[in-house]
């Protein structure tokens, strides 16, 4: 992934659109357009490799609509160029996020000194209770 070309291409292409949004701001929420809805064409992602870009798709399937294009809503602030910000750093984040193959795991073996751990906890449980059944009997 070419993170840098990404990020450009996400900036570059995002597109916004405007509503007013609920929340506070007393009368200015009736009058002023704060809300803001970003949309951004997966076609025009750029810096990705196929696998990449799959990914993209599968993981942001609930976030994509009908005509391939991801959407991010913000309305957290009560003026819109803070939720235009919002909403780019969100859409950023979302993509880069959905895009990372995660690495491998590399099978390890326990070590010597945890297995002598785990045997000597071991011994010492069962001679805890192995005094309880001598209680019992005396």
């Amino acid at each position: 992934m070419d993170k840098i070309a990404l990020l450009n291409s996400i900036e570059e292409n995002i597109k916004y659109s405007f509503a007013r949004s609920s929340g506070p701001g007393g009368q200015n929420v009736n009058k002023v357009n704060t809300k803001v809805r970003a949309t951004l064409n997966l076609a025009s992602l750029e810096g990705l490799s196929q696998a990449e870009f799959a990914l993209v798709k599968n993981r942001l399937s609930s976030k994509i609509n009908s005509t391939d294009e991801i959407f991010v809503e913000a309305h957290e602030e009560r003026f819109q160029e803070r939720n235009r910000s919002i909403a780019l750093d969100k859409m950023k984040s979302i993509v880069v996020q959905a895009a990372l193959i995660p690495k491998k795991r590399k099978k390890t073996k326990p070590t010597a000194s945890s297995i002598e751990r785990r045997l000597h906890s071991k011994k010492i449980r069962g001679k805890i209770k192995e005094l309880r059944m001598f209680k019992i009997d005396g």
